[in-house]
């Protein structure tokens, strides 16, 4: 692995851009993944507050899919020679407004490859810089973790839980089933088959059942944050510790600071586990 390390390095730095459309159909269909009760957008309109990630997919030939359902590796990112690729954890700044009908320009830049030794084997975190415009200026700018993971030995015990903090103001409950997670990879155009998947997802990676997209339960965090506090939102930074599967209920919970400035996120699986922590700033 050192050495597959050392010229995985040289991914670094690497850049690619691309052009999208923030489209009414597009948020309106993101809306009925969430069951949200939300009018067709019209042009003008302001896109919530962390839904932009479903525009600007990464797009290729069919005969250019992996078989985990992801693009091929050793285009943009590098081709780690680990089995499991999963989100990680985002750090994203909301600079202004994207808005229904704007043309948005994308530029993502390598930023580390990094080896590190987790419980359950070696792992590589791939992290990426990602900077949208709107025409009226730079809108929002993230780092993403993607983390490529050992295949777990037969027989191995999952990682010890780190149980969820137990005092919430803000609190939903939802429990994602096979269509919700299917309709969302449909949406983010995403072929990961761990999310729908069922003999791949048991048989070649080992869990239990369909596991909910990361991006989903961040998505499903910041709205927690987005709709209970009166503040617009500044930036999020959250990390994914915990995969989660479908059919069981998952918990958001939130606690805003006293002066409303900030508040520390987190989602929580049907044994009341953490899964995801995160804290929001406010403006």
């Amino acid at each position: 692995m050192t050495q597959d390390l050392d010229k995985l390095k040289e991914w670094i730095g690497q850049k690619e851009g691309d052009v999208d459309y923030v489209t009414a159909p597009a948020v309106h269909r993101l809306a009925a993944t969430l069951d949200l009760d939300f009018p067709m957008p019209k042009a003008g309109d302001p896109l919530p507050v962390g839904w932009y990630h479903i525009f600007f997919p990464r797009i290729v030939r069919n005969s250019q899919v992996g078989p985990d359902g992801h693009p091929a590796r050793g285009d943009f990112l590098p081709p780690v020679p680990l089995p499991r690729r999963m989100f990680a954890g985002r750090r994203v700044r909301f600079l202004t407004d994207l808005r229904v009908g704007d043309e948005m320009r994308r530029e993502s830049t390598i930023r580390g490859v990094t080896v590190k030794q987790g419980r359950t084997g070696q792992m590589v975190f791939v992290t990426v810089q990602t900077d949208i415009s709107s025409p009226r200026a730079l809108a929002i700018t993230e780092e993403q973790d993607i983390v490529y993971r050992e295949a777990p030995e037969a027989g191995a015990p999952p990682p010890p839980p780190q149980p969820a903090p137990a005092k919430a103001a803000w609190r939903n409950t939802v429990t994602p089933d096979e269509v919700m997670l299917f309709r969302y990879s449909a949406v983010t155009f995403n072929g990961h088959r761990i999310h729908y998947d069922h003999p791949y997802v048991t048989g070649a990676e080992g869990y239990p059942g369909l596991v909910m997209n990361g991006g989903l339960t961040t998505l499903l965090t910041v709205e927690l944050a987005r709709r209970n506090s009166s503040r617009p939102l500044a930036a999020v930074a959250s990390r994914n510790v915990r995969p989660m599967f479908a059919n069981r209920p998952i918990t958001f919970g939130g606690e805003p600071s006293a002066d409303g400035k900030t508040a520390k996120l987190w989602a929580a699986d049907d044994t009341g586990a953490l899964a995801l922590t995160a804290e929001a700033e406010f403006k």
